[in-house]
């Protein structure tokens, strides 16, 4: 089956909570307007149960069945990023420096109207329970939920489900696979501390240009030289910030960078070898090396027999499904919830000539009540009556 007809239905309402949300763009764990907004849509739809302040702005719901059975949590990010907007539409940020160039509003939308929609039939059996998280492009709104205000034990949940936007796919496509889907993300800030001098007079000096030159240089080597080509890394070094002036040799510089793998045993070779690179430079060019590496969202990895079940969903609804979607370099904070339960995380195709994090990207209103059918229909195999 395709969109579910009442999803049509009311596709034109979906469209106008989606631009309002993007017009009013919030960040990391500030989205109190937008989960004001979410409430005031939950309260018309007439759920269970809502509470409020959940890893400071989010919002979790609950919709009972008819009866004992499953308890599913479904769940959307509602935070923006913080850059300019250049779409042009009459309906763009109204806020200088932040904008949704992620999707972000079109997630929450979709769960929004699966949540109208099932708080209306009820035809299912059990709990559903929404997740409507913050900070999902920062500090990890969805580990804060987990770990911190504990939802999946408070709520009693035994499977978690989610969806992404995805522009380099035509509309309505859906892809996943199970296994891992997206990569862990680390960072590190190296610091190297020389002595500064007149450029003229270099011997008097410790420099810290050339050990930053070295010291790159290595970091590349990880990929090529260090792990086996068949697996999956990436070491990128982002930032470099190293003198002032011409004529003078600087005292101290900073070089930052992320680090991007899938299997545990390689992010930690990686960090091993960073760390003894940083020793070693330091060593070599009498300087000293401060390395702060920052563990990142794990891999996000899918579940198997829930991304096989959901796959089957998928198909009915979309009738356009790719199971056998390659892992990307990406991140996401959902990744803390399917390490807490089973579940698994689908790509929603929206086409377009922008991808995600870009000041033109916009969410294609179009195939959100897709998403929204995704996610009822889920529900309703999951706990049919």
């Amino acid at each position: 089956m395709p969109v579910v007809n009442r999803i049509a239905e009311f596709a034109e309402d979906m469209k106008t909570w989606r631009r309002h949300i993007h017009a009013h763009p919030e960040l990391g764990l500030d989205c109190f307007e937008t989960a004001k907004f979410v409430v005031e849509r939950l309260k018309e739809m007439g759920v269970d149960e809502i509470h409020e302040g959940i890893a400071q702005s989010g919002v979790v719901a609950v919709i009972n069945g008819q009866g004992d059975g499953p308890v599913t949590a479904l769940r959307a990010d509602m935070d923006a990023l913080p850059m300019p907007e250049e779409t042009g539409v009459d309906y763009a940020s109204t806020v200088e420096g932040k904008m949704h160039a992620c999707g972000h509003d079109g997630h929450t939308t979709m769960l929004l109207g699966a949540a109208r929609y099932l708080a209306e039939t009820r035809k299912f059996k059990g709990k559903v329970v929404l997740l409507f998280q913050p900070a999902e492009e920062t500090i990890g709104g969805g580990r804060i939920m987990v770990e911190d205000e504990k939802v999946m034990d408070r709520f009693g949940v035994e499977e978690v489900y989610g969806i992404h936007t995805d522009p380099t796919r035509e509309p309505g496509a859906m892809s996943s696979a199970a296994g891992p889907i997206l990569a862990a993300a680390d960072e590190f800030t190296i610091t190297i501390t020389g002595k500064g001098s007149h450029a003229a007079h270099p011997y008097r000096s410790i420099d810290p240009v050339p050990a930053a030159l070295a010291l790159g240089q290595a970091l590349m080597t990880i990929p090529a030289r260090n792990v086996n080509p068949l697996d999956s890394i990436v070491v990128s070094l982002t930032m470099v910030n190293v003198g002032t002036a011409y004529n003078v040799i600087p005292e101290v510089g900073t070089m930052c960078g992320t680090v991007r793998s899938f299997a545990p045993e390689v992010r930690a070779l990686a960090q091993k070898r960073i760390t003894e690179i940083c020793e070693g430079i330091a060593t070599s060019f009498g300087v000293r090396v401060d390395l702060d590496f920052e563990l990142g969202y794990p891999p996000t990895v899918n579940h198997p027999a829930q991304t096989e079940f959901a796959g089957k969903i998928a198909q009915e609804v979309s009738g356009n499904v790719d199971l056998n979607r390659p892992p990307q370099m990406g991140a996401e904070d959902f990744s803390y919830m399917l390490e807490a339960r089973p579940g698994a995380f689908f790509m929603l195709g929206q086409g377009g000539d922008y991808m995600v994090h870009h000041p033109k990207f916009n969410f294609n209103d179009d195939v959100a009540p897709i998403g929204s059918s995704f996610f009822v229909r889920l529900i309703e195999t999951r706990h049919a009556l």
